[in-house]
């Protein structure tokens, strides 16, 4: 019993005896330890400052390449319809020949119409009517009682056979020579834009900007019946054209470079004819015909459907509106998917712009490195 607890009584001497050790030793550790973590603030503290005036620059640099992309992207939303000239590309009243020309095509067409079909013309039919009158006045009964039993004549027979075939030689070599350029293939890089015709509809399909598609369907006319439902009546916007000839959706193109059309028809044989431009190509199912269309200046050029393909033939016009290249690329902004043919869409330009900018960030937080260190 005794051993117990006096065994008992050492134990409790001993955990006295560390207890009061360890209090005495306690207040010598921290003091050792204080040292260390004093000399580490001030290098924590030091090691922003120096970096702050160098780094500070960084987000700006970062954010002019996101201002920079926001106005890239504000010309998207700056179209403004078109509103086209009075007398230009379109139908005028009273009018006679072939429309003032807007094409390289045209231009030569209506030189070849104008220049040497109508004076051959004209040349021929008065040669016929004045001898059509000299043998009726010289060889009528009363003048020439006694009639000529002259059966062939060499000569005559020798002019009226050449002068015909050149003459047509004459023709033919403007002709040919038209017609070669017509249908000279488009530039590897041209602006690509498909032609759908539909019953009683135009859509228009641009695959080198996206590939979104815009149908084009005639405006309704006031006080009369509803042609197409769902679309505004003509007049009701200050860019209208004509009558008849105006859509709500128009084929929209830049102006002064070569475009391909690609013309083809999704139920009936259509025919995309647009008369100032001198263009006309059938739009036939199952098969795709091309043919290139170039348009010298800014303008809208009103045309029809010149094949005819139902009941709404009549109500199918084509109005194609030429920009100038920039003010395209803001319409084709405006297009739901639309991107600029040949370039990268500018929200894809964007980050990689702002990332060499942010780049120099961690360089300039280089120098705060060294600090421990020392």
């Amino acid at each position: 019993m005794n051993f117990g607890e006096n065994a008992r009584a050492a134990g409790k001497a001993c955990k006295a005896i560390g207890l009061t050790m360890a209090l005495l030793l306690a207040p010598t550790a921290a003091m050792a330890q204080a040292p260390a973590v004093a000399p580490a603030e001030p290098a924590a503290a030091a090691a922003p400052a120096t970096p702050a005036p160098v780094a500070a620059p960084a987000p700006v640099a970062a954010a002019a390449p996101a201002a920079a992309s926001s106005d890239a992207a504000a010309p998207a939303g700056s179209y403004e319809r078109m509103k086209p000239t009075p007398g230009k590309g379109m139908p005028v009243e009273s009018g006679l020949g072939i429309q003032t020309q807007y094409s390289p095509n045209g231009e030569y067409g209506a030189w070849m119409h104008n220049a040497v079909l109508l004076p051959i013309i004209a040349v021929i039919t008065l040669f016929v009517l004045f001898l059509l009158l000299f043998v009726m006045a010289r060889y009528n009964r009363r003048a020439n009682p006694v009639a000529s039993r002259t059966s062939h004549n060499t000569l005559i027979e020798v002019v009226w056979t050449l002068l015909p075939i050149l003459i047509l030689l004459g023709v033919a070599v403007p002709s040919i020579d038209l017609i070669a350029k017509q249908f000279k293939p488009a530039p590897a890089k041209a602006l690509t834009v498909k032609i759908t015709g539909n019953q009683w509809f135009w859509s228009y399909t641009y695959p080198d900007n996206g590939g979104f598609e815009v149908t084009s369907n005639m405006l309704n006319i006031p006080g009369s019946p509803v042609i197409n439902n769902g679309v505004r009546e003509v007049g009701s916007d200050p860019s209208d054209g004509p009558s008849h000839l105006e859509v709500d959706n128009r084929m929209v193109v830049p102006a002064g470079e070569p475009i391909r059309l690609q013309i083809t028809a999704a139920d009936v044989i259509h025919s995309f004819a647009v008369p100032s431009l001198w263009f006309k190509l059938d739009g036939v199912p199952g098969r795709i015909n091309e043919k290139v269309l170039f348009i010298k200046e800014p303008g809208v050029y009103y045309g029809q459907c010149s094949e005819l393909c139902g009941v709404k033939h009549g109500y199918m016009p084509i109005a194609v509106e030429a920009l100038p290249r920039d003010k395209f690329n803001a319409w084709v902004l405006t297009q739901s998917g639309g991107k600029i043919d040949g370039l990268k869409a500018p929200e894809a330009e964007a980050p990689a712009a702002a990332a060499p900018a942010a780049a120099p960030a961690p360089a300039a937080s280089e120098p705060a490195s060294p600090a421990p260190a020392a």
